[in-house]
């Protein structure tokens, strides 16, 4: 797999650039709510590094019934540029009451470096205990940087 090289200054559009850049996420949002399965790997990542990124810290989850379907995608907490504030109980709360059987944790690095912090990994193993005593399959927990993802279960952080 190939590594796109990412100038770590963010680029700057003109207002025109970004109108374009704003209808090409609607017109994928679209086609992705009509199509809410996240069935590939690559379905997840592509889905996650066209949602969830932004100058602050941003935690989202995305709750799915028991095929894996996209029931919500909720973000829970907007931070600042290195913080975002989490509480397992309120992931999971959220997930009791859309009747999720499984989530995934995502939230974005702005400064670009999707690496885990030790808050990160904390965090992440206090939902997976919140998770596993109320029998809702933690998937994954990934973070998104400057077009890369990092994920926890893939470096058997889960």
């Amino acid at each position: 797999m190939r590594k796109l090289a990412i100038d770590p200054q963010p680029c700057q559009f003109s207002a025109q650039e970004q109108a374009v850049v704003y209808e090409a996420r609607q017109i994928l949002l679209r086609h992705l709510n009509q199509n809410p399965v996240l069935s590939t790997w690559r379905a997840v990542l592509d889905y996650c590094a066209l949602t969830i990124r932004g100058d602050v810290e941003r935690f989202h989850v995305l709750y799915l019934d028991r095929k894996n379907r996209l029931i919500s995608d909720e973000c829970l907490a907007i931070g600042t540029v290195d913080h975002a504030p989490v509480y397992p109980r309120e992931v999971l709360r959220r997930g009791l009451a859309l009747n999720a059987s499984a989530l995934i944790v995502v939230h974005n690095h702005p400064a670009g470096d999707p690496e885990p912090s030790a808050a990160d990994l904390a965090m992440t193993k206090e939902i997976q205990k919140a998770c596993a005593a109320l029998g809702v399959t933690l998937h994954d927990h990934i973070i998104t940087g400057a077009g890369q993802e990092v994920s926890l279960r893939s470096r058997g952080e889960i």
